[in-house]
């Protein structure tokens, strides 16, 4: 996989969509960020010549290297390395952790067209296991 930001100026809108990405590929408006995800996925799956469960794997595979971004980034902020120094800021530990949920996102997104109904009730769930009982006392 190659990646989106380097070799394409984003994904094809898809004009059944009722809220299509824009031209950077990014939702606009009130569109919810499944939208973007959906034409991602597409995107990758269009220039992809792995096998399906190959594309699938490393999809889920890829949340690793992400998250060794954070830390990277974590580290880098704090200058816990004294080679490197103050090698990264704050506003690189935000980036690093979007990019951690975007990726998650297009690998739940790979593994079901319901992507976006299956992370809405898990967050249900935790929601109502963690804030249910503070909601209860207050």
């Amino acid at each position: 996989m190659s990646d989106p930001a380097a070799t394409s100026p984003g994904p094809v809108a898809d004009a059944n969509s009722p809220s299509s990405p824009t031209r950077s590929g990014v939702s606009s408006g009130d569109a919810v960020p499944w939208d973007t995800v959906a034409a991602l996925v597409g995107w990758l799956d269009r220039e992809s010549a792995l096998p399906a469960e190959q594309e699938r794997l490393l999809r889920i595979l890829k949340l690793s290297e992400e998250a060794g971004e954070v830390a990277q980034a974590v580290i880098g902020a704090v200058g816990q390395n004294p080679r490197k120094g103050h090698s990264h800021s704050w506003e690189d530990v935000h980036a690093e952790l979007c990019d951690v949920i975007v990726t998650a996102m297009v690998a739940l997104r790979t593994l079901t067209p319901e992507a976006r109904q299956v992370f809405d009730g898990h967050l249900r769930r935790i929601a109502g296991r963690s804030l249910g009982a503070a909601t209860e006392t207050s």
